[in-house]
């Protein structure tokens, strides 16, 4: 659909929706909240405007509809997730800046070594999933994907190219999922989930989900992806150059901030219970230790985060974010929330883990033609309802559902990595449809499986 029709069926759709609430005979405040959602569903669908510039929809409508106040609007901006995700973009932009990365990936695929086809595919793949548990899923594929590029140039088989730089594309998705920093539907759910329930998911809590479902991704991808790969020859990897002073201390300064989000919480209270410091967050680790970056020198005259590294960040997400948590907000004050939970009491008919497997197909389609993050934080809201009205856990919702967002393998448009393979040339949309789908299919069965072991049994 061409971006001008888009942008009228946006506010045709809002009218449509709100007119149909008032003669159902709902009070204004849910009218209003029906229209904006489909106005802002519409869009972030269809994209006729950037994501983050829809999210100020909700932003500027809610408080001007008085369906929230100002100040509640405000505070979307100051979650804890916008904060940590801010911080986790500083931090990435440190370790970007000062080639680490790079040289992790490189320390990985020499682990796996290059004498065949799919042990060059396994390095990659392993890789990258690594990479993409800590840093953004666009960044982890934009630094492997010249390393990729660098292999095939020398290598004498071209089967390898397409199954190498889906490999690194899938992988970053996959990888992403295996921490709450990961990729953003993560913490949109992780919002969410603790507004909605008052309970928090620590990385502890989240590695026992996150971890098998990656360690799971990386022979389902090595298998599926390098099947016609058996007799591959191998290759030449890259030299691995000598470790800097800024990479060893940037390294070292994620290595502290990492190790104090997994122990913040546990054992026995965590760090924060040792100390006293019962207010201290993920978010305030993420952001004392994009501090520390900024304060400590490069080796080179320079500091670890400079501030053209700092204005890179994507404050275009942040608004993304902060669009989906006010919108969510918008849902319990309006009653939409409560009014979907009465109309989803059927789904109590359906065997769990059939709802479940259905939740997730409809959700991983959608994310092939939307936004991951668009999609998430427009569902979270409504699978936390789904999850009331068929009396279990809101997790057992919530979570498949944000999980499936990020396994879009089918399309270019799906995710960002997909969009950067497809820009190398590469692949086409007839391959990455065809290796795709199998990807989507076993990516959900993958996610309710190990979401079904963690929490229902």
């Amino acid at each position: 659909m061409q971006a001008s029709a888009a942008l009228i069926l946006g506010p045709l759709l809002a009218a449509a929706a709100g007119t149909l609430a008032s003669l159902a005979g709902h009070p204004p405040a849910f009218a209003w909240t029906c229209a904006i959602t489909a106005w802002v569903a519409c869009w972030w669908v269809l994209e006729p405007i950037p994501a983050p510039h829809t999210a100020l929809l909700p932003l500027a409508l809610l408080p001007l509809l008085g369906i929230l106040d100002a100040r509640a609007v405000a505070e979307a901006y100051g979650n804890e997730v916008i904060l940590l995700l801010a911080g986790g973009f500083m931090l990435s932009a440190a370790v970007e800046s000062s080639g680490a990365h790079r040289r992790l990936a490189l320390w990985m695929l020499r682990l796996t070594g290059g004498g065949s086809g799919r042990r060059i595919l396994f390095g990659f793949v392993l890789a990258t999933a690594m990479l993409s548990m800590w840093i953004s899923n666009a960044a982890t594929t934009l630094l492997m994907i010249p390393v990729a590029l660098a292999v095939l140039e020398r290598y004498p088989d071209p089967r390898l190219a397409a199954p190498l730089i889906l490999g690194i594309a899938y992988a970053a998705s996959f990888g992403g999922l295996g921490t709450p920093i990961g990729t953003p539907p993560n913490l949109i759910f992780r919002s969410v989930y603790e507004d909605t329930t008052g309970q928090e998911i620590s990385f502890v809590d989240w590695f026992a989900f996150g971890i098998p479902i990656v360690l799971a991704s990386i022979p389902l991808l090595v298998l599926w992806l390098g099947r016609n790969l058996r007799d591959a020859p191998a290759a030449p990897l890259p030299d691995l150059p000598t470790m800097s002073a800024g990479e060893r201390r940037v390294l070292c300064i994620f290595g502290i901030v990492a190790l104090l989000w997994i122990f913040r919480t546990d054992p026995f209270g965590g760090w924060r219970e040792w100390l006293g410091l019962r207010g201290a967050s993920d978010a305030s680790v993420a952001l004392l230790g994009a501090l520390a970056m900024a304060l400590c020198p490069n080796g080179k005259g320079g500091r670890l985060l400079s501030g053209d590294a700092a204005e890179r960040i994507p404050w275009g997400t942040l608004i993304l974010f902060g669009g989906g948590i006010a919108l969510a907000s918008g849902f319990s004050a309006s009653g939409l929330s409560q009014w979907m939970a009465t109309h989803l009491v059927g789904l109590k008919e359906l065997p769990l883990p059939l709802m479940l497997l259905g939740l997730c197909l409809g959700v991983t389609l959608l994310s092939e033609i939307a936004s991951n993050t668009a999609t998430a934080a427009l569902l979270m809201p409504v699978m936390a309802a789904a999850a009331a009205a068929a009396g279990v856990d809101p997790i057992l919702f919530m979570l498949p559902a944000a999980l499936a967002a990020s396994l879009g393998f089918m399309l270019p448009v799906a995710t960002a990595p997909n969009a950067i393979a497809y820009a190398t040339g590469r692949v086409d949309n007839r391959i990455m449809l065809r290796e795709g789908w199998f990807l989507d299919v076993t990516g959900v069965l993958l996610v309710v499986t190990v979401v079904w072991a963690v929490f229902a049994w």
